[in-house]
C-alpha cells in the first residue's frame, strides 16, 4: 500500500470519505453533507491524488469503494471520533456543538421518541442535526462502523463492544377499525379472526408473535408488512387485527379502536444501544441523557 502525506488530510477530507463510501453515490453523500455534487467531486479528486488511489469505481448507477478506500474509511471512522473526542474533553457545551447525530430506529420508535428529543435540542443544541435511518434488524456493525451513534431496539444487536440502557417497556393492545367490527371478546373470537403483523427483511417476525407461536397461539395472518407504518391503511375498512404496541396509539393507529390482548403476553422493552468507544465521550454522554429524559414519560405509563 503506497503511503501518502497524512498533513494534507483534514476532518472534512475524512469525513467526505467516510460518507460517500457509506452512501455509494456522489448524490448521496452530496445530500448528506450538505453541498454540491460538484464539491464532493472536488474533494474527491484531491482525495484521489493524496492517497493514489482511485478510490472508487462505478458499478451501475451508482459508485462502489476500492479495498482501499473501505480501509481508509474504516480508519477514518476512528480518527473523527477521536477528534470529536479530543475537542470534547475538557468541557462540553451542548449550545456550541456543531455536528449530525445519527439515531436507528424504526418508525414506532422514531414517533413516540424522537420528536420530542428534537424539541430538546433545537433548545439546549441548536446547531445539532438530528438525522434518523431505519433499523430494521439492527447490527453490530451499525454502530461499529459508525453508520449511526445510537441505536432503539426491543432487541438489542449482541455484542461484547456495545453498551445497553433500558428506556422504558410498554403493553401489547389489539387494534382494529370500530367501523367494521367489534373488539375481540374472547381467546376463540381473537384466534378465529384474520390479523396483520410487521415482518421485518428478510423474514424476522415481531418478538410478540414468535412467543404466541411457541405457546402453541396460531393466528391467521393475512397481511404481513415491513413496518408498523404499513399497518393502519389496511386495518381501516377490513375486520383484520393488529396486536402491536399499545404506544402507537398516540400515533399511528391514534384513528383505531383498541383493547386488551384476550391472551397472555409479555410486555415489550425498549432500549437505547451504543458502542463502547462513545461510553466516556461528555457530548454523547449529554444526548445519551437527553435521550432517557424524552423516554421517563413512557416508562411512567402503560396503556389503558
Amino acid at each position: 500500500m503506497k503511503n501518502f502525506d497524512w498533513s494534507d488530510l483534514d476532518a472534512k477530507l475524512l469525513r467526505l470519505l467516510v460518507t460517500v463510501v457509506d452512501t455509494g453515490s456522489i448524490t448521496g453523500a452530496a445530500q448528506r453533507l450538505g453541498v454540491t455534487q460538484s464539491a464532493v467531486s472536488h474533494l474527491l479528486d484531491k482525495l484521489r491524488t493524496i492517497t493514489g488511489d482511485v478510490l472508487f469505481a462505478k458499478s451501475g448507477r451508482g459508485i462502489v469503494a476500492t479495498a482501499r478506500a473501505e480501509a481508509l474509511a474504516e480508519r477514518a471512522r476512528a480518527l473523527l471520533g477521536e477528534l470529536e473526542r479530543f475537542a470534547h474533553c475538557e468541557a462540553f457545551d451542548p449550545a456550541q456543538w456543531r455536528s449530525t447525530f445519527t439515531i436507528a430506529a424504526n418508525d414506532f420508535q422514531r414517533d413516540a421518541l424522537l420528536p420530542a428529543l428534537m424539541q430538546r435540542l433545537r433548545e439546549a443544541a441548536p446547531g445539532l442535526r438530528l438525522r434518523v435511518i431505519p433499523s430494521d434488524v439492527p447490527t453490530p456493525e451499525m454502530l461499529r462502523q459508525e453508520h449511526c451513534q445510537i441505536v432503539i431496539s426491543p432487541r438489542p444487536p449482541d455484542g461484547a463492544d456495545l453498551m445497553q440502557k433500558r428506556l422504558f417497556a410498554d403493553r401489547y393492545r389489539v387494534f382494529y377499525d370500530p367501523a367494521i367490527r367489534a373488539a375481540p371478546s374472547s381467546r376463540e373470537d381473537f384466534l378465529a379472526s384474520e390479523h396483520i403483523t410487521v415482518v421485518y427483511a428478510p423474514m424476522r417476525p415481531l418478538d410478540l408473535d414468535q412467543h404466541l407461536q411457541k405457546q402453541g397461539i396460531v393466528r391467521d395472518f393475512r397481511v404481513m408488512v415491513p413496518g408498523f407504518a404499513g399497518l393502519p391503511s389496511f386495518i381501516r375498512g377490513t375486520p383484520l387485527l393488529a396486536t402491536v404496541p399499545g404506544l402507537l396509539q398516540q400515533h399511528l393507529m391514534r384513528d383505531l379502536a383498541n383493547c386488551e390482548v384476550p391472551v397472555p403476553c409479555p410486555e415489550m422493552p425498549m432500549y437505547m444501544v451504543w458502542h463502547v468507544r462513545h461510553q466516556q465521550d461528555l457530548a454523547h454522554q449529554w444526548l445519551r441523557a437527553q435521550v432517557q429524559v424524552v423516554a421517563q414519560p413512557l416508562s411512567n405509563q402503560h396503556s389503558p
